[in-house]
């Protein structure tokens, strides 16, 4: 097994040594489902599993973190893009005494679990992930035999994230165009499966596919974000540093070839749009 920080020690990746030889590098999104399952199950096991549990993901991240953290009744809050919405999350727990924070992630491989730091933290992510590692190798188990039983377990999640460069006032302005039209032209289907839901980050408001409307309470944002029936969603916002739109795609499956095939459906029509 590879494991590797960033610089800065902000970010955590890793890779698992497959029988062949070869290494399966792991997604931001399944570290952060081992680790969650392993701090869940290892708390529930030891009985320090706080009733006022909960755990923190970026609103782009994977639902699979969401289906295991419901699994053990802790609930999922979701936050913006940027780990200093989830410090203020936690700031907000320790003022209110509402919530016992036990752990918080993106996508991005950012990971934090316990928060007398306030921003992501590969120092932690990575004793965590290699005390995950040592633990299952007892059972005679890699990260990747886990992940796939997590798999099994709740169902075969994938996601992808599309940036696209559009360079220069043209390419700003097509930005622009871009969430303006779906802002203001929500999709009825996307790639043939029907919206249910629709979540506007800028006007804080989510709405479903019958219509009725409520109130987010989350910072306004220039984010879209759409589930359809088949629980798969995409999400839209622009870059707040480069000249990119991005596109944050997730699904369900009964299988990892279902799954990518999902994946590539929904990219096919997000580049139809993108290309006219």
């Amino acid at each position: 097994m590879l494991i590797a920080t960033d610089p800065d020690a902000d970010r955590l990746g890793a890779a698992v040594r497959m029988p062949d030889g070869e290494y399966k590098v792991l997604t931001g999104n399944q570290i952060g489902a081992l680790l969650i399952r392993y701090i869940l199950e290892a708390r529930k096991k030891t009985n320090t599993l706080p009733e006022d549990a909960v755990i923190l993901k970026s609103i782009v991240s994977s639902e699979l973190a969401t289906a295991i953290a419901q699994s053990y009744q802790v609930p999922m809050m979701n936050v913006l893009t940027g780990f200093k919405f989830i410090a203020e999350k936690i700031k907000e727990f320790e003022t209110n005494h509402s919530h016992t924070f036990i752990f918080g992630f993106e996508e991005s491989y950012g990971f934090l679990a316990q928060p007398f730091v306030r921003d992501k933290d590969a120092v932690q992510a990575l004793v965590l992930l290699a005390e995950v590692a040592a633990s299952y190798k007892k059972e005679g188990k890699t990260l990747y035999d886990a992940l796939q039983e997590i798999f099994v377990e709740y169902g075969h999640y994938a996601e992808k994230t599309i940036s696209l460069t559009m360079s220069g006032q043209e390419g700003s302005a097509k930005i622009t165009a871009l969430m303006k039209s779906f802002r203001e032209q929500t999709p009825a289907e996307f790639a043939g499966i029907k919206v249910v839901q629709t979540e506007d980050f800028k006007q804080q408001i989510r709405k479903d596919s019958a219509g009725n409307t409520e109130k987010m309470t989350t910072p306004s944002a220039d984010v879209l974000k759409y589930t359809l029936e088949d629980e798969s969603w995409f999400a839209i916002r622009p870059s707040g540093t480069e000249p990119k739109i991005k596109f944050y795609i997730g699904v369900k499956a009964d299988s990892d070839e279902r799954a990518q095939q999902k994946i590539e459906l929904l990219q096919a029509a997000i580049n139809e749009i993108t290309s006219q």
